[in-house]
């Protein structure tokens, strides 16, 4: 399900557009890790650059606007320096990436990358804390709308089970590559009812129809389990309750 000729497509214009100012281009998040979803998931790119001056990125963009016009979030470019320079600020993202990620072009900048556990715990607290937050305000712009409601929950989920993953790695347990298997996971050490947010990845991935449940007790169960969770582990993370340095 992955647009394979796509991506190899794409590689191919932008290696012509950039030259030798392109180093090289990674292929990460669910188009590796085996969870990639052709009407909810994007093709995440990654592309290590030379020179990131306003006249090197011109010369990338039709390349990039092709992609675009695939229907698909244009790449993360960065130079070498800044993307060894990044590790204390884009902790999940790079873990994610080292954890899952294949080298489309050029050489593999990713494996020797140094992430501080420490502001990896930080920045999990903030982007839960983010997400729900931005969830609650989304949910009163669709309220009322069931078509919407669903929407918004078959587009958060996702963010929310990587978030689940990197929870349990920061309270010191493995965390499975499986989103399904990360939530109940995460359930299981902190005891939360996960049944909304499996509900949802059972319509995500086509395995129920969501003309079977109430999408307001969805949203209901939903939105607690995500409350839970958070002030959980922003309470563990603040007692030190953490297995790994």
């Amino acid at each position: 399900m992955v647009p394979e000729k796509k991506i190899s497509d794409f590689v191919s214009r932008l290696r012509t557009a950039a030259g030798a100012n392109l180093e090289s281009v990674i292929l990460f998040g669910s188009a590796v890790a085996g969870d990639f979803h052709p009407e909810f998931s994007n093709v995440n790119l990654f592309c290590v650059i030379h020179d990131s001056s306003f006249a090197a990125l011109q010369a990338m963009a039709p390349a990039v606007k092709w992609w675009a016009a695939q229907k698909q979030p244009p790449p993360l470019f960065m130079t070498r320096d800044e993307i060894e320079r990044s590790g204390d600020v884009f902790t999940i993202e790079l873990l994610d990436m080292q954890q899952h990620h294949r080298v489309l072009f050029g050489e593999d900048v990713v494996p020797g990358l140094s992430i501080p556990a420490n502001l990896h715990r930080v920045q999990v607290e903030y982007e839960l804390r983010e997400k729900l937050a931005l969830l609650r305000q989304h949910l009163l712009l669709a309220s009322g709308n069931d078509s919407r409601l669903w929407e918004l929950l078959l587009r958060s989920v996702s963010s929310f089970a990587t978030l689940f993953r990197h929870a349990l790695m920061v309270l010191g347990h493995d965390a499975p590559v499986g989103k399904r298997e990360a939530v109940q996971a995460l359930s299981k050490q902190i005891g939360f009812d996960a049944s909304a947010i499996l509900q949802v990845l059972d319509v995500r991935e086509g395995k129920s129809d969501r003309k079977k449940f109430d999408v307001a007790d969805v949203f209901s169960r939903y939105l607690a389990a995500l409350e839970q969770v958070t002030a959980a582990v922003d309470r563990m993370l603040d007692s030190g309750a953490t297995g790994r340095a």
